[in-house]
């Protein structure tokens, strides 16, 4: 069987668990180029963020609050992706979250393993399943 340079990398770098605030801005970072580079999501992220930097931070505080249950994240999610939607003439469906979630798991498996790393993707499911129904639920 022949592997690519990349796979056999991967296959030869251990992966580590999700400890510190480092990890999860290098999870977060690493994910974001992704979408930034993805044909759905790309124009949607990269229309609506002016400000990358700042916003990665913003998703560091999000994913560490939620992976380490610090007090750091202010905001709220399930307004701002209503707003989105509606600024997409409410086409974000579930093709749209399949992906971002795929991206998601692809990111954190390449990077991550142990405790952690499942609780950041179960936690990625909940929230985008929990995201799509309310967006789906304000549009009527």
């Amino acid at each position: 069987m022949l592997y690519s340079t990349v796979t056999l990398l991967y296959m030869t770098v251990k992966r580590k668990e999700i400890e510190t605030r480092e990890d999860v801005f290098l999870l977060v970072d690493t994910f974001y180029k992704k979408v930034r580079k993805d044909d759905l999501l790309g124009p949607i992220f990269n229309r609506r963020i002016t400000d990358w930097d700042s916003h990665l931070e913003h998703l560091t505080d999000f994913w560490e609050s939620n992976l380490f249950f610090r007090n750091c994240f202010r905001g709220n999610p399930l307004e701002k992706h209503k707003e989105v939607d509606a600024e997409n003439a409410y086409s974000i469906n579930e093709l749209h979250f399949g992906v971002w979630l795929n991206l998601w798991f692809q990111t954190v498996d390449e990077l991550f393993a142990g405790d952690k790393a499942n609780i950041a993707k179960n936690r990625a499911r909940n929230m985008g399943t929990f995201i799509h129904l309310a967006i789906f639920k304000a549009r009527q």
